[in-house]
């Protein structure tokens, strides 16, 4: 996985980066698409509106000069109506597309709702014909500044021609608004305006004719040639000279539409340049995502395939590995605790890597070695076991003859004094039996003391209590007489001793130490309970998973010898034993003896003599 990890981190930069250029080169494409459907549900409409607002500006100016009727203003108020409705209509689909363009369609939507308060003017007599125009022109404004905005697009020749035909389109407002000033006898205030948009539109028609394509220069340079033009020109010479020329509206009516047609025609071939154009964007678009797709996936596979082979076969040397580490080696060893002879095959990991093959011919090394090191500790245990054995039993055979000559003297002692000193040998030397016979454990053999009969337990404690130094500390409370088998009696003693000693070298001289068992439904449990510090959590735990499973001996940690035989013993005949906390501060050994080796009393009901009785010594006074 950490392969593939690295192996991802490229490939999915590589993602990303066709991701971007295809997405940046597919935008330009989309927003060339875009140019045209802005032009149907933005730009048109909005020509037709002002188209209508013009009108009906100009048929306002006729009734204020009185030369107009209500009802053709009535008739032009309808139609800009519509077309303020068509234009709400279609811009609702498109005024979303950017903040920049709903900004701006609000804004006429707010200039729109201001037309029913310059149309109230205008009837209450309260507007003058100056002022009603410049109302009016204050929408056209508004929609010719949504032209301007929808109109930027990334194709620089496209967008430059489309501004150069909002300018030609712009003079044609210009030109409207001259005819609806200049339709009677005008004012000093009139004439100075008049002059600014005489001015205006003859600098934007000449700076736009030098501009435009020539396909969209024709129709222009055609409109300005024309008589028509010309003699308009003339009338706007002598209006800006005080005189009220005769045909002033119908020469600018004509050359409005004549104006009209030729922005329609030249907008609607703007909007038709843009579709090859983004057709051209799209193909270069889809060309290069293809390309550097077909490279990502040629990558990616590639990739894919190197880093599935290093996977595969480091998986192959990770499982030859953990199956030294789980499987041979734990069973080598195993075997070698049997004294069986063992054979270690090669490890062998198939590898067209040569560091991997490396690392698998380390680790048969490291195998090797392992073994080596395993067969000569279990030479060293098996050595150190043999010595144990011999100075055991040679010790065993001595504290024997020891024994003997001691219980000899016991009999034909008749002094006190020497009888005292008597018992403290043959207890001295019950101890050193008992250490004995943990050396003969650390080796790994059985001792040879057992019972042929079963033994109560009671006997088996007092038994335990008499081969601790300091018995005179330990209490040995009644019991119920169920007996413990012969054969693990020994064992039993010398573990039950074992927990004892512990309890009293472990605890004030001055306190006692219980001993106590019952029956329980698993069979019998001995507890041995002290009144020491205690011992921690931790150390509880620590040793309670010592006595659970037992560990190699190991001559390094030979203060914990006594621990090391009762987990022994324990383990030999599945016998339980726990350590926890004493309610007195101190520690209790719990020896749980299972019911397999647990029998019923006698039926007699006399008190037989300990297997191993105790012996009281009176101090003398």
């Amino acid at each position: 996985m950490k392969i593939i990890g690295l192996l991802l981190v490229p490939l999915a930069s590589m993602v990303v980066l066709w991701g971007v250029i295809t997405a940046v080169t597919a935008s330009e494409s989309l927003e060339l698409r875009q140019y045209k459907t802005l032009w149907k549900n933005l730009r048109h409409p909005a020509y037709e509106l002002i188209t209508e607002i013009q009108r009906e500006r100009l048929a306002s100016a006729k009734l204020l000069r009185g030369t107009g009727g209500r009802t053709d203003l009535a008739t032009h108020r309808a139609r800009t109506d519509t077309a303020t409705g068509e234009f709400r209509r279609l811009s609702a689909r498109s005024k979303d597309r950017s903040d920049e363009i709903r900004t701006q369609v609000e804004a006429v939507y707010t200039h729109l709702n201001r037309l029913d308060g310059i149309r109230g003017e205008i009837d209450a007599g309260l507007s003058d014909r100056l002022r009603a125009v410049e109302a009016y022109n204050s929408i056209i404004d508004a929609l010719f500044s949504l032209h301007k905005r929808v109109a930027l697009i990334d194709d620089i020749p496209i967008y430059e021609q489309s501004r150069v035909v909002i300018d030609m389109a712009y003079a044609k407002e210009l030109l409207t608004r001259e005819e609806a000033i200049a339709l009677g006898p005008t004012t000093t205030a009139e004439r100075r305006l008049f002059t600014q948009l005489v001015g205006n539109r003859r600098f934007l028609i000449d700076q736009a004719l030098g501009e435009l394509d020539p396909s969209l220069r024709d129709t222009q340079v055609s409109l300005i040639a024309s008589p028509s033009y010309q003699r308009m020109r003339r009338m706007e010479d002598q209006i800006i000279a005080g005189a009220a020329p005769q045909g002033w509206l119908g020469t600018t009516d004509e050359l409005a539409k004549a104006f009209d047609d030729a922005q329609l025609k030249a907008s609607q071939m703007l909007s038709e340049r843009a579709e090859p154009v983004s057709d051209a964007v799209m193909q270069r678009a889809l060309l290069l995502a293809g390309t550097c797709f077909a490279l990502m996936i040629v990558s990616i596979g590639f990739s894919l395939r190197m880093g599935n082979r290093l996977s595969k076969e480091l998986g192959a040397l990770r499982l030859a590995a953990l199956e030294v580490a789980q499987e041979r080696l734990p069973e080598v060893v195993a075997k070698l605790r049997k004294g069986e002879t063992v054979e270690m095959p090669e490890l062998s990991v198939a590898s067209t890597t040569v560091e991997i093959d490396d690392v698998g011919q380390a680790f048969s090394t490291v195998q090797h070695t392992a073994v080596e090191a395993a067969v000569g500790q279990a030479q060293l245990r098996d050595g150190v076991g043999l010595v144990f054995r011999n100075l055991a039993r040679r010790s065993q055979t001595l504290l024997h003859r020891q024994r003997i000559q001691l219980e000899d003297m016991q009999h034909r002692a008749t002094d006190p004094e020497d009888l005292d000193d008597l018992f403290r040998l043959d207890h001295l030397t019950t101890r050193m039996r008992r250490h004995a016979e943990g050396l003969i454990i650390l080796s790994g053999a059985t001792p040879g003391r057992g019972w042929s009969r079963p033994v109560p337990l009671l006997d088996v404690a007092r038994g335990a209590a008499a081969e601790v130094e300091d018995y005179r500390r330990v209490t040995v409370e009644p019991m119920p007489g169920k007996r413990l088998a012969g054969p693990i009696v020994g064992d039993v003693i010398h573990l039950v001793a074992e927990l004892i000693e512990n309890a009293t070298v472990y605890s004030p001289p001055h306190t006692p130490v219980i001993v106590r068992g019952e029956e329980t439904a698993r069979g019998f449990v001995l507890e041995v309970e002290d009144r020491g510090l205690g011992m921690s959590p931790e150390h509880l735990a620590e040793l309670n998973e010592r006595l659970a499973s037992p560990p190699e001996f190991d001559l390094a940690d030979s203060d914990k010898l006594g621990l090391f035989v009762v987990s022994r013993l324990a383990a030999r005949h599945d016998i339980r034993v726990t350590l926890r906390g004493s309610p007195y501060g101190g520690t209790t050994a719990i020896v749980l003896i299972p019911a397999d080796h647990v029998a019923d009393p006698e039926p007699e009901t006399h008190v037989k003599e300990p297997a191993r009785p105790m012996m009281r010594v009176v101090p003398r006074d």
